[in-house]
């Protein structure tokens, strides 16, 4: 099974790795409304990328659920993190609105001339989504947008372990042979 797919001139590819913690230019954080850095991820974040990241949130108030915004990474490896605040487990039309999340969150690299992103599995864990609707959104909603004109051209969805990569894995593989 492959973990990469082409797509025009893109590559989307999956990676077993900490997101806060990659060689990349960008990584998307499925942020909260008020764009307090939590746990998890959050707290990741602020220990490696240090204070300036939270100052900048503060400074931008709160989303809505769909929207996202971009921010310095401090001192981490990643040049910026796009904040996305997608929606939670049993929310009205949660499909609908994962995929304009990561549409939205596509869109703000795109507006930075953002060539390579990371995305996490949007909205498992913590916020309840589960695995194989995520996989399957993230992936079809990723490769849908770099079939078009984009100027990004690496994509990464970065899991944390094998229970995460392999819904990935698989969806990944049948999106290839679609």
């Amino acid at each position: 099974m492959s973990d990469t797919l082409q797509v025009k001139n893109s590559t989307l590819r999956l990676m077993k790795a900490d997101i806060t913690d990659i060689e990349i230019e960008s990584f998307v954080y499925y942020a909260q409304h008020d764009l307090a850095l939590g746990s998890g991820f959050g707290t990741a974040i602020s220990m490696r990328g240090g204070p300036t990241v939270q100052q900048e949130l503060k400074a931008l108030g709160t989303l809505e659920t769909t929207e996202a915004v971009v921010t310095a990474a401090g001192d981490m490896k990643a040049t910026y993190i796009i904040h996305a605040v997608g929606p939670r487990f049993q929310e009205e039309d949660l499909e609908e609105k994962l995929r304009k999340t990561i549409k939205n969150a596509l869109q703000k690299a795109e507006d930075r001339k953002i060539k390579a992103i990371a995305f996490p599995a949007m909205g498992a864990g913590f916020y309840g989504v589960p695995l194989d609707v995520s996989a399957r959104i993230t992936i079809k909603t990723i490769a849908s947008y770099l079939n078009g004109e984009t100027g990004i051209r690496d994509v990464v969805i970065c899991l944390n372990d094998m229970r995460e990569y392999r819904p990935f894995q698989s969806e990944l593989a049948s999106s290839g042979n679609a």
